[in-house]
């Protein structure tokens, strides 16, 4: 029996359509260095959104001849503009392509290559970033420039430059938006290549409006027409979390960034936007913290704050709860959307001590997310909340494949994918019984100590509950007698007191750690090095140790 239901393909345009017209009184608002020097915001309205994205939509296709399936770049920070460039692309056929603008030279030139990229729009304020790669970015025909900035450094360029606003000015405002297989690529965005090239992952208009959803539910992020979201998190990272997209189906406000990330404009923001929610990883908050207690900000609207990248360290996490700010746990990854659980307690533990327990976790997994352990040796691990193992998923949003450049064969290695199509996350943890995901380490990041696993996160999370330690990294480094043991690295906070055998002890009087597990090697560092999207850089720590560079104390 087939069902009578109406089979409506499920695309970027219809979110696009909805956003504007149904809550096209709700803004986008750009912050800006304004006139005087000083921050403000620009406003704009999804209605307006929607009308340049047209725009944007008629001259890609009849200036600059994009076709279906073309890929369009964008080098761009937080802002409406890139909002518009959203939607427009994909909702019209073609391919958006967001490139990390953190990645070194190489890679991003490689990248622009491997997707065969025509047309980039790209930030005024990017065009020293961007000029010096453009004589290698080969497929690149056209550059488009939004916003202020220095042009001169893209004279003389083989591609042809552009200014955004006089491309797209005078065009018609509605554009017949093309009934598409709701299966096609809609956005690429590259793993951020920490070992190997980076990765590409394809996104279907599809998955992408199947995650808005998700993003949109309760036991999500839960946001309504009511709030405004501060959108930290890069558009350029994994599609910002999906948030541009779902807040477009809700009618939430977006307050976006623009390249003001420090922590004095973004406290500016939130003391005068009065955002109810933001997103953003753990490096951005501690930040963030630091300068609301140095210099306090009237901060209470901001309610409800995602974490995720990486784990939020539980200090962190109750830092925030004083100011009333409440932290939600995520975990996510490119290949995942990125939405993979959030930390909503379970309804039995609301106002027990149990609570904050499972809002330490990564969270649990949703329907349209399967997840499995499998063991050092390919075997299957109880979802009994002890035993650890390699995090493997699949559904609607995961990813199945790796994009293998133009007119190649999808890639799909053993180590990133199951004989059975699981996506192998490279994550080790616990799953409960109820379904909430506990991490304790990257796999490449776990220690493996006289054949027991150390968990670097735990020793981390306990060493930045220290007053006196602003930051912690912990690495694996050879032992003679043990294999691996843990090197702790410590960034202190000025004027901090404490040395390597005090928080020693305070690893195992408050941390709880295990005689064990204790680390007895022990480093201070200036600041703990980050990946491109804000997580903790191990293999440069431990590159630093094997070359010497560190000065190592040994207790």
């Amino acid at each position: 029996m087939q069902s009578t239901m109406q089979d409506v393909p499920l695309l970027i345009s219809r979110i696009l359509t909805h956003g504007s017209t149904i809550h096209g009184a709700s803004q986008v608002t750009t912050w800006t260095d304004g006139a005087s020097g000083e921050g403000e915001p620009h406003r704009r309205s999804f209605a307006e959104i929607g009308d340049r994205a047209a725009q944007l939509a008629h001259a890609l296709r009849d200036e600059l001849a994009i076709a279906d399936d073309d890929r369009v770049a964008t080098l761009m920070w937080n802002n409406a503009e890139h909002v518009e460039a959203y939607f427009a692309i994909p909702a019209m056929g073609a391919v958006l392509h967001t490139l990390n603008l953190r990645l070194p030279p190489e890679q991003l030139t490689w990248i622009v290559r491997h997707a065969a990229d025509r047309v980039l729009i790209v930030n005024g304020s990017l065009i020293p970033l961007l000029a010096p790669l453009l004589p290698h970015l080969t497929t690149v025909e056209h550059v488009v420039v939004s916003g202020p900035g220095d042009r001169a450094p893209l004279a003389g360029a083989t591609a042809r430059v552009h200014e955004y606003e006089e491309l797209i000015a005078g065009r018609p405002t509605a554009y017949d938006w093309p009934e598409l297989d709701e299966r096609q690529a809609a956005a690429l965005c590259y793993t951020s290549g920490t070992t190997g090239d980076p990765k590409g992952v394809v996104y279907s208009h599809r998955s992408i409006y199947l995650h808005s959803m998700q993003v949109n539910m309760a036991q999500s992020m839960g946001l309504t027409d009511q709030d405004t979201s501060l959108i930290v998190v890069p558009q350029f990272h994994v599609n910002a979390w999906g948030l541009p997209h779902a807040t477009f189906m809700t009618g939430v406000n977006m307050l976006m960034p623009d390249r003001f990330l420090q922590p004095v404009p973004l406290a500016e923001m939130i003391e005068r936007e009065r955002p109810t929610h933001a997103a953003a990883v753990p490096t951005i908050w501690q930040g963030l913290l630091a300068e609301l207690t140095a210099r306090p900000r009237d901060v209470t609207s901001l309610t409800q704050v995602t974490i995720g990248g990486s784990a939020c360290p539980p200090a962190l996490m109750e830092a925030f709860d004083r100011l009333g700010m409440r932290v939600c746990h995520a975990w996510g990854m490119t290949e995942t959307s990125p939405l993979g659980t959030v930390a909503r307690p379970p309804a039995h533990v609301i106002g027990t001590p149990e609570e904050f327990a499972y809002r330490l976790t990564q969270g649990r997994f949703p329907a349209g997310v399967e997840a499995r352990l499998t063991g050092p040796g390919g075997e299957r691990l109880p979802h009994d909340g002890e035993s650890a193992g390699e995090l493997e998923v699949r559904g609607n949003w995961i990813a199945g494949a790796y994009y293998n450049g133009p007119d190649a064969e999808p890639l799909r290695p053993a180590d990133k994918f199951s004989p059975d199509g699981w996506l192998k996350t490279g994550d080790v943890g616990t799953i409960s019984p109820d379904g909430f995901l506990t991490l304790t380490d990257r796999a490449k990041d776990v220690i493996k100590s006289g054949g027991e696993w150390i968990s670097s996160v735990e020793l981390e999370n306990a060493l930045m509950a220290h007053p006196d330690v602003a930051e912690a990294a912990v690495v694996a480094v050879p032992d003679d007698k043990w294999g691996e043991r843990p090197l702790a690295t410590v960034v202190l906070r000025e004027g901090a007191a404490a040395d390597f055998t005090t928080l020693r002890a305070f690893l195992a009087a408050e941390g709880g750690i295990a005689k064990w597990q204790l680390p007895e090697r022990w480093t201070v560092i200036e600041s703990v090095p980050k990946t491109s999207v804000g997580k903790f850089d191990k293999k440069v720590l431990r590159r630093r140790y094997a070359d010497g560079d560190l000065d190592v104390t040994r207790l």
